[in-house]
């Protein structure tokens, strides 16, 4: 029996650990995704670095406040998305050219606005105090627009009281008889106030409140005379920096009210109001 014992088989069993033999090969994929992703943040930083400075500026903006972008509605600055830059500026940005033209006007509305000035000529020439103040009245088409100037003389008032913004009456007739024309055109108008060097002003009423009070008081009387609500797109005053004699800026001719009507292509310059980063931001 011990000799059977001895020469038994030595019989080895292996044991199989099972659940991952199958599966030794995943931890690839985990790999892969990483690189992916790696590859996809490469491509996004440098396509951004070749874009225009307002997509950047978009860009940096959603990270700084990405809720204002959800309220708004933005789905980003990827082309044909709707995102914080409009589509005309993102045209405008790809195409020079294109953007120049935005605000140019069209031949058609030259001509329109060439006859609105012959209509108010004709209208301004039934009034009797026109003929007083005919060379106090100039109209110009001008890049901008029609260009209307009423500028005072040496002689005597024409519009205003010396060194005042209250209106003359003769001067009220002629603003009246313009404002009921101009409300009749849908273009938006400009209303600027100069005055000459000779005003040095007191205290601190100077030549830049008087430019702008008369400006002002010409709209506040236009407003109620027949311009519609909101046609008057802004009132500047200039004080005595933009003679229209420019070799004598004391001329009387320099203070003067200016109406600027608008082209439609040009309204759209005045529509836009370009908006940097802030700079007080990045201070601690």
């Amino acid at each position: 029996m011990a000799d059977d014992d001895n020469n038994q088989p030595i019989i080895i069993r292996r044991v199989h650990k099972g659940g991952h033999g199958g599966h030794h090969g995943g931890s690839w994929k985990v790999a892969f995704a990483d690189f992916m992703t790696a590859m996809m943040a490469f491509f996004l930083v440098m396509w951004l670095v070749g874009q225009e400075d307002r997509v950047k500026e978009a860009v940096a903006g959603y990270f700084r406040d990405p809720g204002k972008f959800q309220k708004e509605g933005g789905a980003g600055v990827l082309k044909g998305s709707v995102g914080a830059i409009p589509s005309k500026d993102i045209k405008a940005a790809e195409s020079g050219s294109k953007s120049a033209k935005e605000f140019v006007p069209s031949k058609e509305e030259k001509q329109k606005l060439s006859s609105a000035a012959k209509s108010l000529l004709a209208e301004l020439e039934r009034q009797t105090e026109f003929k007083k103040l005919r060379k106090n009245i100039k109209m110009q088409m001008t890049s901008e627009g029609l260009r209307i100037i009423l500028n005072e003389s040496e002689s005597s008032p024409a519009f205003f009281e010396p060194g005042s913004a209250k209106l003359l009456q003769k001067s009220a007739v002629i603003l009246v008889t313009i404002a009921k024309e101009l409300g009749q055109l849908s273009n938006r108008v400009v209303i600027e106030g100069h005055t000459d060097a000779s005003y040095g002003g007191t205290g601190v009423y100077t030549n830049w409140e008087l430019s702008v009070d008369r400006a002002n008081a010409a709209r506040q009387l236009m407003e109620v005379s027949g311009l519609y609500e909101g046609q008057i797109r802004e009132v500047r005053g200039f004080a005595d920096k933009f003679p229209m004699i420019v070799d004598n800026p004391g001329d009387a001719r320099n203070r003067r009210v200016s109406l600027v009507v608008l082209y439609k292509a040009r309204e759209r310059l005045y529509d836009q109001i370009e908006v940097g980063n802030d700079l007080l931001a990045d201070i601690p």
